[in-house]
């Protein structure tokens, strides 16, 4: 929420130092750069990196307040969402963040556009309308697979910044905190009531937003929170392996295997045999499904196009 209240996050007190020689107007990209292998290009607050093998990494770049979230990094990240949405080469995005935390939620100390005379709430929902909410719902929308490599502390928004991914990675140092009722006397946001509930269930999901307790990266792969918890020198090691074996797959059919567990959420079971009928009825006529058939019956690994 990105709106000022004239205190720091509770997960960081250090000052918000500016970026050296980066621009201030809101959205634009700072520099491009590439190499044999790789594209960067590098926004205000976020970093993105192409990779020949048809992976991209959009890395948070505000480690002196662990990765918080202000407008000017919501905007950059709904730009990269879109440019990565628009470009054919980039079949799987990975979220990370530098430094020693991937995100710390909402920056508490940012100045957000409350209008003279507005209250705080509504400002808060003005901020949460306009910008955090569209956030998680494009992130969670896109139509490739998304995977967040949690690096260190994910907090408040920043859990939901996470669980909006696809598949989530952790560090064996990474912590998971709700800290939105017990220290700022306010519901989790940015998704967490409905990823929390729909993944741990009633006991577990109540427990971790009542009394925001730690919730350790081995904990939350064991409780299902997260696909895996990995040594942390081996986190970027392993996104970047899930992200090539993703990139090389049937890259049609995951947009519409992520829609389909989303409608499951909401859909009867008949509702959600005929959803499946329907979406066999379309991939059922691309070519990598006839590659797939050929490959499986001729022993082979398929080798897939996206069409």
């Amino acid at each position: 929420m990105g709106v000022h209240f004239g205190f720091e996050s509770p997960l960081s007190h250090a000052p918000l130092q500016p970026a050296t020689g980066r621009r201030a107007a809101t959205g634009l990209r700072h520099a491009v750069f590439q190499q044999r292998g790789f594209h960067v290009t590098a926004y205000l607050t976020v970093q993105l990196t192409r990779n020949a093998d048809g992976t991209a990494m959009v890395t948070l770049d505000r480690p002196a307040v662990l990765n918080s979230l202000d407008a000017q990094m919501i905007a950059d990240l709904r730009a990269v969402i879109a440019d990565v949405g628009r470009d054919d080469d980039t079949r799987v995005l990975i979220l990370t963040g530098a430094g020693r935390g991937f995100c710390a939620g909402a920056d508490l100390s940012a100045d957000g556009d409350r209008e003279p005379g507005m209250s705080i709430g509504d400002g808060i929902y003005r901020a949460m309308d306009s910008g955090f909410n569209p956030l998680v719902r494009e992130l969670a929308a896109l139509a490739k697979p998304v995977v967040a490599a949690v690096n260190g502390v994910a907090a408040g928004g920043g859990v939901g910044l996470a669980l909006a991914a696809d598949i989530v990675v952790a560090a064996r140092s990474a912590e998971f905190i709700q800290v939105f009722g017990p220290q700022l006397g306010l519901v989790p946001d940015m998704g967490c009531t409905y990823f929390l509930a729909r993944l741990l269930g009633r006991a577990r999901a109540r427990g971790l937003a009542l009394l925001g307790e730690r919730l350790t990266a081995e904990h939350a792969a064991h409780w299902g929170l997260i696909w895996k918890c990995v040594d942390d020198h081996l986190l970027i090691e392993e996104a970047q392996r899930i992200a090539r074996r993703l990139a090389a797959g049937p890259r049609q059919c995951f947009g519409y295997i992520k829609r389909a567990l989303d409608a499951a959420e909401r859909n009867t079971l008949a509702e959600q045999l005929d959803l499946e009928r329907d979406y066999q009825r379309v991939l059922g006529d691309t070519e990598d499904f006839q590659e797939g058939v050929t490959a499986f019956l001729t022993k082979r690994t398929p080798q897939f196009k996206g069409r």
